[in-house]
């Protein structure tokens, strides 16, 4: 028995007769056999005639075909005797095998069959007499040697005009082909009326199911009684009912349901619930489909509870039922339920809307925007002096506040303004707030004295603008105050009350943890930027070889970009520019390590490809010795380019370590980047790095830039390498013009910091340099003083004359008596003035102090002491000993004027 008929306590009668699904199923299954076999009986009854017709018009077609067979028609006219083997009974037989006849036979006027499937027959007169004499065809079934057939006779003429008879063709096709068509097509049939049959029963016995499942199987009878009773059950109970269909229709609906609805008298079944005058909320509820328990609806004054449950799961008809009580003094409660839900969706709200960025300001503005107007009509937060700049809040007796973020419901705010720093007075509530730790209410600003006494004219504007209550809550995080918000409600919604003060602490709980945060990661981000800024150079060293205008832009974390520019011996100048993988203290404090290992190793005067092999050696060392901390502390990976510039020479070598190559700008505008090997990145040793060495016409600038200028989100490198280009593509700017046009044509993103130098080169003039070879001969040595006391006259640096003739003698005394030849004098007069000596052995002289009785060993002594620095140099072949000289001050010497560079007005 069906679940539904056993949960309403129905039963049906047994034994009384059959259910009314079993009889629908009967009748229609009586109905659906007769059909079928009255339909197969007619269609064998016709069918059979049409296929008799059929094949008596095809024999007669066969016939009609050999009797028109041109060979046929000739050896007939012809006379030719009948031959098993002739000609006639080929060309028969084989159209009687292509066209399926059973046979064809073929005689002349005095009946002698001249074809004939047995051939044996063939020469044989016939018994019947020729009927085609008419020139009609003639059909009829006969029997013959062949058995039962349809026989088809036509007339045979001999070819040409005039239409001779000369024969009869008579052609047949067994009745056995036939019947056996017969009997395939009504299989057929027969097999589609079953299968017709098959569905019709089986759509007949998937309704009476449905029918038994909403009939839940009972008798006529007891369906009449059920109807009484559930009509008696609905307006005898004390609930509403209302059920609908699949459509929203309604199908019952009692006294009470229209009563607690609202609904008027009248006709309700049969109309949809959207069209009787329901509240969409409540007609959403009822609809079919829906399930609900105990949701709370308010209709009119009334609160009802409903509960609802779809029906047809059990094979009824599918729709819903629901039923509604009256619980109107549930309104209270669903009241507060519903406060309860607004705060924890403000809580969550202020969950994924405060502390959405990393800074202080914007995150104190985010507190202020998320609760207004949802829980307070104006929202102002100050925060504790130096919270904002990241420092460290301290604990102190008076507490100096920064007014940072304030909003509300409109624009007029009756405040202390945004930036503002004030101390909060005895007594007041961010002073109570501050010092009881918790949150300070005031439920009536008008009675209430205390919070008057920070600012009484303001206190007494808010009050004008209907302010009526207020909650000042400390934002506090790891135990530690940070600043105060306050929150204010006006005269139009109710009072601040002891259940909102909770939720004001949870707000600003989560806010105080976010600012916190924040003021930690800008602390931490203001000591990565001034590390890194006192790391990288102030400012450039005055150098005559080039030019030089540089950029630094930093990244939103601290990068490990670098350049830097170093003086050299020999009026040259070192160009360095560098990136260390990674970003924040780490990658700035390895950038400084860097740094500092290029300035000591370019001080060995080594060339650039020595120089990266002893740094790629350093970072290995160092990654090495760091491999065991906690924390992203490897610098493998890093990259940089080392050039050296001599303006004597206008030669410029270079090396780098996987960085971005050069741009070189000539006088004339063409640009280009200079094929320098790559090299592996610093610390791998994978293999040695290689250092090309080209010439610049004067007046060249060479660009040297990071990665973070030429690598981008959606901008390949070439496209990145084609814009450098275009932006280079004018000779005639000066180094800092050249900054701002590639700046703004490659306008870097904040994801990297961009280290960008630009150098424009120079030439010193032959005139401030000589140059001369020295004999191995200590007598050469006063050839060398007169040499120098005649140029440094010419040069107007006569004071200098006495210094520079021993500074040289010594050099030169020293290489004579313990270098080998040739050797060679150069003085080059720059900003200082430089001696230089050289000759081919690789010792370098050592400076040491000479005792009383030492005959040698102070002229290295009387260089240092006269010289303001002086080193060696090595070479490919030998070494240089060189010496700088301070230039006398301008007004102690008359200097000839320097030379005019490219580009100076």
């Amino acid at each position: 028995m069906p679940r539904q008929a056993r949960q309403q306590g129905l039963r049906p009668r047994r034994g009384r007769g059959r259910r009314i699904s079993q009889q629908i199923l009967l009748v229609q299954l009586v109905i659906l056999a007769l059909t079928s076999l009255i339909g197969f009986a007619l269609f064998a009854f016709t069918q059979r005639g049409q296929l008799d017709s059929y094949f008596e018009q095809r024999a007669v077609a066969i016939a009609q075909v050999a009797a028109g067979d041109p060979l046929i028609r000739s050896a007939m006219a012809a006379g030719t005797a009948p031959s098993p083997h002739g000609i006639v009974q080929i060309e028969a037989q084989r159209i009687a095998y292509d066209s399926g006849a059973s046979y064809i036979v073929v005689i002349d006027l005095n009946r002698i069959r001249h074809s004939h499937p047995i051939p044996s027959l063939v020469g044989q007169p016939v018994s019947e007499p020729i009927v085609v004499r008419d020139g009609q065809p003639h059909v009829r079934v006969d029997s013959g040697a062949t058995g039962r057939s349809a026989n088809g006779r036509v007339p045979l003429y001999a070819p040409g005009p005039g239409r001779q008879l000369v024969g009869e063709v008579s052609a047949g096709i067994a009745e056995a082909q036939a019947s056996s068509q017969f009997s395939h097509e009504l299989s057929a049939f027969g097999l589609y009326v079953g299968i017709a049959l098959g569905i019709g029963a089986a759509a007949s016995y998937v309704l009476a199911r449905r029918l038994k499942r909403t009939t839940f199987g009972l008798e006529f009878d007891d369906v009449a009684g059920l109807l009484q009773d559930r009509e008696a059950t609905l307006h005898g109970i004390h609930e509403g009912v209302v059920g609908c269909d699949a459509r929203g229709r309604v199908t019952v609906i009692n006294g009470e349901a229209r009563r607690l609805l609202g609904l008027p008298e009248g006709e309700l079944e049969g109309r949809r619930l959207t069209e009787i005058g329901l509240n969409p909320a409540v007609a959403s509820v009822l609809g079919p489909g829906q399930s609900a328990k105990d949701e709370v609806l308010t209709v009119g004054d009334l609160l009802l509870v409903v509960n609802s449950w779809p029906t047809g799961r059990d094979g009824g008809p599918p729709g819903s039922v629901a039923t509604l009580r009256d619980s109107t003094e549930l309104r209270l409660l669903s009241q507060k339920a519903e406060t309860v839900r607004k705060r924890l969706k403000l809580l969550y709200d202020a969950s994924g809307a405060v502390g959405s960025t990393l800074d202080v300001e914007r995150t104190a503005d985010e507190l202020t925007r998320v609760a207004v107007p949802h829980f307070a009509d104006f929202i102002v937060v100050d925060l504790v002096a130096g919270v904002v700049e990241g420092d460290e809040p301290r604990s102190a007796d008076r507490v100096r506040l920064h007014r940072v973020a304030m909003y509300g419901i409109h624009d007029v705010y009756p405040f202390t303004p945004l930036g503002e720093v004030f101390e909060p007075k005895p007594g007041s509530p961010p002073a109570r707030a501050i010092e009881c730790g918790r949150a300070v209410l005031e439920t009536n600003l008008e009675t209430a004295v205390e919070w008057r006494s920070q600012d009484p004219e303001r206190a007494q504007a808010a009050l004008d603008l209907g302010l009526r209550s207020s909650i000042t809550a400390p934002l506090r995080a790891r135990g530690v105050l940070l600043g105060i918000a306050y929150f204010w409600r006006s005269l139009d919604r109710p009072a601040f009350e002891q259940d909102d003060v909770s939720l004001a602490e949870e707000l600003v709980a989560r806010a105080a943890l976010s600012i916190d945060n924040a003021r930690r990661y800008t602390r931490e981000h203001e000591t990565a930027v001034t590390l890194q800024r006192s790391l990288l150079p102030r400012r450039m060293p005055e150098v005559s070889a080039v030019e030089l205008a540089f950029r630094y832009l930093p990244a939103q974390s601290v990068g490990g970009d670098w350049f830097d520019v170093i003086p050299l011996p020999g009026a040259r100048v070192a160009l360095a520019v560098g990136d260390v993988v990674g970003h924040g203290l780490h990658a700035a404090a390895t950038m400084g390590r860097l740094r500092t290992a290029v300035r000591n190793f370019s001080a060995l005067d080594l060339p650039p490809d020595e120089l990266l092999w002893h740094l790629d050696e350093l970072v290995g060392r160092i990654d090495q010795e760091e491999s065991g901390d906690v924390g992203p502390t490897s610098i493998l990976g890093a990259s940089c380019l080392y050039a050296i510039y001599d303006p004597t020479t206008r030669s410029c070598a270079m090396a780098r370590a996987a960085h971005p190559p050069p741009a070189l700008m000539l006088p004339d505008g063409t640009v280009s980047f200079p094929d320098v090997p790559a090299g592996p990145p610093l610390g791998l040793a994978m293999f040695p790095f290689e250092t090309v060495e080209i010439e610049l016409p004067e007046g060249s600038q060479l660009v040297l830039y990071t990665d973070g200028l030429i690598e981008q989100r959606g901008r390949d490198l070439d496209e990145s390498l084609d814009l450098l280009r275009a932006a280079l593509g004018n000779g005639s700017k000066t180094p800092e013009q050249t900054c701002v046009a590639v700046l703004n044509a490659m306008p870097p993103s904040r994801a990297d910091d961009v280290a960008l130098l630009v150098a424009r080169t120079y030439a010193l003039p032959e005139d401030r340099i000589i140059e001369w070879e020295v004999p191995a001969d200590p007598a050469a040595v006063s050839a060398v003083r007169s040499h120098i006391s005649r140029q440094l006259l010419l040069w107007g640096l006569g004071d200098m004359e006495f210094t520079t003739e021993l500074i040289l003698s010594e050099l030169a005394t020293n290489a004579i008596r313990y270098a080998t030849g040739p050797i060679r004098v150069r003085v080059l007069y720059d900003r200082t003035l430089i001696c230089e000596v050289s000759d081919t052995s690789s010792t370098s002289p050592h400076l040491r102090y000479a005792t009383l009785t030492d005959e040698g060993g102070r002229g290295l002594f009387l260089v240092a002491q006269l010289a303001e620095r002086w080193g060696t140099r090595y070479l490919p072949a030998g070494k240089i000993i060189w010496a700088e000289q301070a230039l006398p001050e301008p007004s102690d010497h008359v200097q000839p004027a320097p030379p005019t560079r490219p580009g100076d007005s």
